[in-house]
């Protein structure tokens, strides 16, 4: 991994970090010293959805190999442009459940509040990469209506920041945000979901910590980590903070081809959210958005790696996998099924 690297681009603050994350193609390769690899021939140099990754993230990639976990989420690769049958630009409808601006409400009881179209790190992966932002522009004037939105229906309990990245915006926006949140009766529980603390663990500082703590509501972060190496010295300390906080911690991963489609893998995630400090909570099938084809694993491949994790781990250790299909009432829970007599545990290794 890039250790020797690191001084050079530590800066003060989490936004100097955010602002310095690298953008271009060739800067990334020839700091993996892979500028003159095959991979280099397979990338995409002016990607329609633009490279950005922070360098402490980088940092925790092996130079000279294509083939890193961690590099293989965030490259821009030719593969993205080649149509995949039954991928499209909002693979979960969720332009059929954004009654109002900024607001989805997919399921009873819950609803999710896009906070910020900012995000820290942008994954090849993500379901909402064609997202109509600019229909949903964050901001007080947009989130009053949302919030309006919320406090007519008293069926509603929780409220999930979303974004982007709910944490790529400003403290005190957000916690002019979250006191706006609590002052609705109804409202009990936060849910914020972000993968910046864990690719820029100094987000998670004091003046963050003040406002999650100043809240009445039960908080829950939920963070995006799917490879083991993912996990450094920096993101455990991150997380300690955020439990002397009382703050629930939960990680949710995407089973993606060529990162993370290894039972051997996915019990070390396991074992080292849990060493962390985070419970595994759901490993999602990937939602098939357009360009992210080359990370599909088929279902009944993650039926037999999940069936491997519940040979390997004790049960609270198995994350749930999961599918998000438009118009069911929840998440739909996958089973795994009993192999075959004779038949072997998927185990492949990366």
């Amino acid at each position: 991994m890039i250790t020797q690297t690191i001084a050079t681009w530590q800066t003060s603050t989490w936004k100097d970090e955010l602002r310095e994350a690298i953008t271009d193609v060739r800067e990334l390769l020839d700091l993996l010293g892979l500028g003159d690899s095959d991979l280099s021939h397979r990338v995409q140099h002016a990607p329609p959805f633009r490279l950005r990754v922070p360098r402490g993230f980088v940092a925790r990639m092996t130079c000279g190999d294509p083939d890193d976990p961690l590099l293989r989420q965030v490259v821009p690769l030719t593969d993205e442009l080649a149509p995949t049958p039954g991928f499209s630009g909002d693979p979960l409808a969720e332009s059929a459940y954004n009654p109002v601006p900024g607001i989805i409400h997919k399921y009873r009881g819950r609803v999710l509040l896009i906070t910020t179209p900012v995000c820290a790190i942008n994954c090849r992966y993500c379901f909402r990469r064609h997202f109509p932002y600019g229909e949903n522009t964050p901001g007080r004037k947009q989130w009053r209506a949302s919030l309006a939105y919320i406090a007519a229906d008293p069926s509603i309990s929780e409220v999930i920041l979303s974004g982007g990245d709910p944490l790529a915006s400003d403290d005190r926006q957000l916690a002019w945000l979250v006191g706006e949140i609590e002052a609705i009766p109804h409202i009990r529980r936060l849910r914020i979901h972000s993968r910046l603390p864990v690719v820029i663990p100094s987000r998670i500082d004091e003046q963050c910590l003040a406002w999650l703590a100043a809240t009445r509501l039960s908080l829950c972060m939920v963070l995006h980590i799917n490879h083991p190496r993912e996990i450094d010295p920096q993101v455990a300390a991150m997380v300690a903070r955020l439990r002397d906080a009382r703050i629930q911690v939960l990680n949710q991963a995407v089973l993606l081809a060529g990162v993370n489609d290894s039972v051997q893998t996915l019990a070390d995630l396991s074992e080292t959210l849990f060493a962390a400090g985070v419970l595994p909570y759901y490993l999602h099938l990937l939602d098939p958005v357009a360009g992210a084809g080359h990370f599909d694993t088929p279902e009944e491949e993650g039926r037999t790696l999940h069936l491997g994790l519940q040979h390997l781990l004790p049960g609270y250790l198995v994350p749930k996998l999961v599918r998000d299909t438009p118009g069911e009432p929840a998440k739909m829970l996958i089973f795994p099924e009993p192999p075959s007599p004779g038949r072997k545990i998927l185990d492949k290794t990366l």
